[in-house]
């Protein structure tokens, strides 16, 4: 779905909890008349359960899309290899093959992306503009970041992740 010019993707957790939920409170005002008069309160919040993941989904693609020509200015083009302790903070801009794919349907995607000097964790917010799988060619825009805030080793904060269109080898 799109809004003004922001591709916005619902979750399949969302769509299902949103299906789950709405299932049971119309099994439950069938059989019990006391849930019935809560339909007044209960109909809108099984609405938002919809409506939060996509307005959260919006501001993120947004912010994200606003970053995206900053990042685009900062980036320093390097090699996974170079990416070390020194480099958190930094931003980069990486292009590499996607070998692993993980978490795409929460809207949170962690990716696994390699050039030929080593392969890196790519970890992104919010969903990519661009469908991504596995071993496609991509540029990856995004900050060196520690995996787990304080420690852990230097991983991509992804911005903007996008097929670059070359062929695998290449």
């Amino acid at each position: 779905m799109k809004i003004g010019n922001v591709d916005v993707k619902v979750s399949i957790l969302a769509i299902a909890v949103f299906v789950i939920f709405t299932i049971l409170v119309i099994i439950a005002s069938i059989y019990s008349p006391a849930v019935r008069s809560h339909l007044i309160w209960l109909v809108p919040v099984l609405f938002m359960l919809i409506i939060l993941p996509v307005a959260l989904n919006y501001m993120s693609q947004r912010q994200y899309a606003d970053l995206r020509p900053e990042y685009e200015r900062q980036a320093k083009t390097v090699r996974v290899r170079l990416i070390n302790e020194s480099m958190i903070g930094k931003i980069v801009r990486i292009e590499g093959v996607v070998e692993h794919a993980r978490f795409q349907f929460l809207n949170r995607p962690q990716y696994s992306v390699a050039d030929r000097t080593g392969a890196i964790p790519v970890k992104m917010f919010t969903n990519p503009e661009e469908d991504i799988k596995v071993n496609d060619i991509v540029e990856v825009l995004g900050q060196v970041i520690r995996r787990y805030i304080v420690t852990g080793d230097p991983i991509i904060n992804c911005v903007s992740i996008r097929k670059t269109g070359k062929k695998p080898g290449n």
